[in-house]
Order: C-alpha cells, then structure tokens, then sequence
C-alpha cells in the first residue's frame, strides 16, 4: 500500500505590517489561508480580520511542524517580527496571488 506524502506548514499571519500576528500549522496551506481570508472559520483571525500570509515553513514530518509551531508560539513579539522581516521586509501577503 503506498503512503501519502503530505508536506506540513507553520504559518504566520497578519493584520497589517505589525498588526495582530497568528501563528498555524497545517497540511494544506493553500486551504487553510483561503479558510483564514474568507472567514470560514469564525474565531481569533476572523475577529482581528488576520488574513495576511506574511511568512511560513514547510516540514516533512508532522512531529517537526508541531515543534515548530509551538516554538514560535512561545516566542516574543519581537523575534516573530524580526523572523518576518528577515524573509518578507514589506510584509507583503505571500497568498495575495493565490486565489482568482
């Protein structure tokens, strides 16, 4: 029986540049950010209007995404910041292409 391969996530959204960040993991990043951008799911991000895909990493093992996401998690304010702007200064919407 062949095993799927899935590539797993963690992602950071945002407000705005230094706005509200969210921090996620998930299998499907395509998905999950058009969930966060279409408010399909109510909660945190569609409270803040959290939509902006500002950053992400992608894993091979679900285990090392998790560790991940917890990781940043306990991060402060600061670091996430300097993470962001260490690939995406402009905190451009990485997603904003995605979607017709």
């Amino acid at each position: 029986m062949l095993k799927t391969v899935h590539k797993y996530y963690v992602y950071i959204l945002a407000s705005q540049k230094n706005g509200t960040l969210y921090i996620g993991m998930t299998f499907d990043l395509e998905r999950r950010v058009f969930e966060h951008k279409n408010k399909i799911v109510k909660g945190f991000t569609s409270k803040y209007n959290i939509t902006n895909l500002v950053y992400f990493e992608v894993f091979d093992q679900v285990k090392d995404a998790i560790k991940r996401e917890k990781q940043l998690k306990k991060w402060n304010r600061s670091w996430k910041i300097e993470l962001i702007e260490e690939e995406n200064n402009n905190w451009n919407d990485l997603a904003k292409d995605w979607y017709d």
